[in-house]
């Protein structure tokens, strides 16, 4: 019996970062960056409350296998998540590189040329 409390006090824990992460992944799919940063904290939420959860029933006699390994493919699936928007992130910022290059501004802070001027002497 004490393994069967144990699992129902953990499932809701583990859907709730299930549903969280499946959020995440569809506000991704969609761009929709006020979704994206709402999932993202609720995520965020959701796996910390289940880690204590987790904790607290470690020490109070084990975690069930298949919960146990519900919650391993979740922290999988946000790492991956993590990993595609990093990509996605740096070919934006190729494009963008390509796109507009850094150029040299026309005029300094002064209102003057941005260009040195060299006196031809050199200082020690």
């Amino acid at each position: 019996m004490r393994q069967r409390t144990v699992t129902i006090d953990l499932e809701a824990p583990v859907q709730r970062v299930e549903q969280h992460l499946a959020d995440l992944h569809e506000a991704l799919r969609d761009g929709d960056q006020a979704a994206l940063e709402s999932s993202a904290a609720a995520l965020h939420r959701a796996l910390s409350g289940a880690v204590e959860h987790f904790r607290a029933a470690a020490h109070q006699g084990g975690v069930p296998t298949p919960l146990r390994q519900r919650l391993a493919l979740a922290s999988a699936r946000v790492a991956a998540q993590r990993e595609a928007l990093a990509r996605a992130t740096a070919s934006l910022d190729r494009a963008i590189d390509v796109l507009l290059p850094a150029r040299a501004p026309t005029y300094g802070a002064t209102g003057q040329g941005a260009r040195q001027s060299y006196s031809g002497s050199l200082t020690a």
